[in-house]
């Protein structure tokens, strides 16, 4: 619960200060530098993805998680993935350039690659820290790398009022994440190491991880990747503008399970003290899941009027698809704390095949949605991939003994009535969505 706490309390000043730098950076910057941003955070967030080896969840879960030789083949792994991401980057830059009619991403997609490239070489005592819930010295650096990154940003905005203030931003983060991570966390001082009962231990259970996160990148970023070929840049950097808002309570009850679940399921799976473990987890997902709806009910019911207190006219319609992204993701607030209990079992195939089904339902609704009706029909194609989507995310907890189905009743009961008040409370915004992109 002090993990949950932390996490939680430190992603929402996060998010205060990515709020703040937000309103300023859209004072300075036109709508087409945050579309075109967009695109690339999509690319290079989609890399990061396709080859994420689930390094961090393995040292979590893993009875060698401590063991230096596993640690530093694991470092190892990483910095061979960072550099190979740097070169698919620069090599999709033409591609992408010409699919998105974008020329600009030529030469803004291989400098932000470089950022993975440095984020490569992040050392192991962060994912130490997160396997024995020691969050606050990681949730501190972070935050302060951030503001010192929003300042940078705010600065170069200021001065040339173009894209280059974000991408800049990339690069900031692990350049000065690394050497504080290094100075303030104990644990190992990672080398070059390759041992190979370690490689093939994380290969093996990264293997799943890696095919899972190709679905997680569509899950992610699946909605920019389409609605790029769909929208104008201006009307992509007016979504992100919304999408940032109703996004907001998902990503931090991700950061609270990928961060605190994983230690506590594991804990839970142990013969002695488990149930008394297990009986704070159900404890810790009602809670979270009343954060999380009463969250997304906020933008839910009032996405429209705090977009027009905080934004510039530029970005009032913003408001508008921060409710309706805020109704079409309730769902999933409710099944979010499930497929954590696959990967601290070390069941990473399944968490695999239940990522796989969510991306391709999501993914494919989507862009049937798109094509059908722009940028209302892609989301009430996305809002019927998740409902569909959720007996499989069941069926996995239920495999690992943590499914609850009075909680899912008692959610999704809540939700069906705050969705139906919303959407009546916004209907003539919402209307004029429909209607603007349909």
């Amino acid at each position: 619960m002090r993990g949950s706490a932390v996490t939680a309390i430190a992603f929402v000043l996060a998010q205060v200060l990515r709020l703040a730098s937000n309103l300023i950076l859209t004072r300075l910057l036109a709508p087409e530098a945050f579309g075109l941003m967009a695109l690339v955070s999509m690319v290079l967030i989609g890399l990061a993805l396709f080859s994420d080896m689930g390094i961090g969840p393995s040292i979590a879960q893993h009875k060698r998680g401590d063991d230096p030789d596993y640690l530093n083949t694991a470092w190892t792994i990483g910095v061979i993935r960072g550099a190979l991401l740097f070169v698919v980057a620069s090599a999709l830059a033409w591609p992408a350039a010409w699919f998105y009619e974008a020329p600009q991403l030529l030469v803004l997609l291989p400098v932000g690659a470089v950022g993975l490239l440095i984020g490569g070489f992040t050392p192991t005592r962060v994912d130490s820290a997160n396997r024995h819930l020691m969050l606050e010295r990681v949730v501190f650096l972070d935050l302060f790398v951030q503001a010192a990154t929003i300042a940078a940003m705010i600065l170069v905005a200021w001065a040339t009022g173009s894209v280059w203030a974000l991408v800049i931003g990339g690069l900031l983060t692990p350049l000065l994440r690394i050497p504080l991570v290094l100075r303030f966390l104990p644990g190992e001082v990672n080398r070059f190491r390759w041992e190979r009962a370690a490689a093939h231990d994380l290969i093996h259970f990264g293997k799943w991880i890696f095919l899972s996160t190709v679905g997680g990148f569509f899950l992610l970023q699946g909605d920019r990747a389409i609605l790029g070929a769909h929208l104008t840049l201006t009307e992509l950097g007016v979504y992100n503008i919304g999408a940032f808002l109703a996004t907001f309570p998902i990503l931090l009850g991700q950061a609270v399970t990928g961060r605190v679940l994983i230690p506590l399921y594991r804990e839970a799976r142990e013969p002695v003290g488990g149930e008394a473990v297990r009986a704070r987890m159900r404890r810790l997902r009602y809670g979270l899941t009343a954060v999380l709806v009463a969250l997304l009910a906020v933008f839910a019911f009032g996405g429209v009027p705090i977009v027009r207190l905080l934004y510039s006219p530029a970005y009032q319609e913003a408001g508008a698809i921060a409710v309706a992204l805020s109704c079409v993701l309730m769902p999933q607030a409710i099944g979010l704390s499930y497929d954590q209990a696959a990967l601290a079992a070390g069941d990473s195939r399944r968490f695999f095949f239940v990522t796989f089904a969510r991306a391709v339902l999501q993914t494919g609704l989507f862009l049937i949605g798109a094509n059908l009706g722009g940028l209302a029909g892609a989301l009430i194609g996305q809002a019927v991939a998740i409902l569909l989507a959720h007996p499989f995310l069941v069926w996995l907890a239920w495999r690992n003994g943590v499914w609850d189905l009075r909680h899912d009743a008692l959610f999704f009961g809540v939700v069906l009535v705050l969705v139906l008040l919303a959407l009546g409370m916004n209907a003539e915004a919402l209307s004029s969505l429909w209607l603007d992109h349909a």
